[in-house]
């Protein structure tokens, strides 16, 4: 964290904990697991091949802003993705953080202003088509954080 004074302009906040995006090795068991045990459903899943993953949202719950609170398992489809890296380093478990905004090249803009390195030149396409970037987990307390602006 920099002494640096904050910057007090206006900018694009998130709104909202987007998701908890969740490292597993076995996509189906993972599903299965938050199914019986809290009965969270699948709302979407895909296979993002530029992230080298298989992914579900399973849905939380909703929000006043009209979006929802999710469940993001991420399982590797390849050994060089940065998730099977993750999960050769780390084993199971939490992955990344990610707020929702509605306007995340603002939100990633106003966040670099006050010293945060976003690790993504330009929004890219995420689940669901969103679009997201990431910010560098070492100017957030080592949390990888994604913010993430909705297709919808």
């Amino acid at each position: 964290m920099s002494d640096a004074p904050v910057p007090t302009g206006p900018f694009s906040v998130p709104t909202r904990l987007d998701h908890v995006g969740i490292a597993c090795h076995d996509l189906g068991a993972s599903i299965e697991f938050y199914r019986r045990t809290y009965g969270f459903e699948v709302e979407h899943e895909e296979v993002n091949e530029e992230q080298g993953v298989r992914e579900a949202m399973l849905r939380v719950n909703g929000t006043d802003d009209g979006g929802a609170t999710y469940l993001q398992l991420l399982e590797p489809t390849r050994e060089d993705s940065p998730v099977a890296k993750f999960l050769a380093r780390n084993g199971e478990g939490v992955h990344h953080l990610a707020f929702g905004t509605d306007d995340v090249a603002a939100s990633a803009a106003g966040i670099a202003d006050r010293g945060v390195r976003v690790l993504d030149a330009e929004p890219r396409t995420g689940t669901a088509g969103s679009k997201i970037v990431f910010l560098h987990p070492k100017d957030c307390g080592g949390v990888l954080t994604e913010l993430v602006q909705s297709s919808h």
